[in-house]
């Protein structure tokens, strides 16, 4: 681990900037991936609103991805440092566990995961804007939190637009034939 030590399970102190764009980025890259994955199986699974919604937010993630290259651009930084990622669990904060999809599962549902991803990814930043000694870092992490929370608030309107979901929303007509 570089950077120092971790406070606690959610809050690694990075205490360089050049540190916490390379969290960012990676953060960032893995939210790309994963929505894309997340696409690809809600398509093979034929719930092509889903897939959309997830297509869109992989395609958004990568908005931010190259915010990220343009904020190490403007510092000119030549190369990141090569270090071990310090997220909250095994994957990024921003990225959605594969267990949590359900094939059948609504746009609202979907768009439930993607705020929770928004809002660790919030906390995330905001865990390090506290937890660093280093004033430049602080000022990053809070502008990093503060993005994050315009995606929160962007994704709870967007909610609010989408009707409730139905009760027994995950029942299957064309269950697969067993085989004895």
């Amino acid at each position: 681990m570089s950077g120092g030590k971790q406070v606690n399970k959610s809050t690694p102190v990075i205490n360089s900037m050049t540190e916490l764009l390379a969290h960012a980025l990676a953060l960032e890259i893995e939210a790309v991936a994963r929505y894309a994955e997340l696409a690809d199986i809600m398509a093979a699974h034929n719930n092509q609103e889903v897939a959309g919604l997830f297509k869109k937010m992989s395609q958004i993630e990568k908005l931010h991805v190259e915010t990220i290259h343009e904020q190490i651009d403007s510092r000119q930084l030549k190369k990141l440092p090569v270090i071990k990622y310090q997220w909250i669990s095994s994957e990024g904060p921003e990225t959605t566990d594969l267990a949590d999809l359900h094939y059948l599962m609504t746009p609202k549902q979907a768009l439930h995961l993607a705020l929770l991803n928004e809002q660790r990814a919030r906390d995330y930043y905001q865990g390090i804007r506290q937890s660093t000694t280093d004033h430049d870092t602080q000022v990053l992490a809070e502008e990093l939190a503060v993005e994050e929370e315009e995606h929160v608030a962007l994704l709870q309107n967007w909610l609010a637009k989408i009707p409730v979901t139905e009760d027994h929303w995950d029942h299957d007509d064309d269950l697969p034939n067993s085989q004895d």
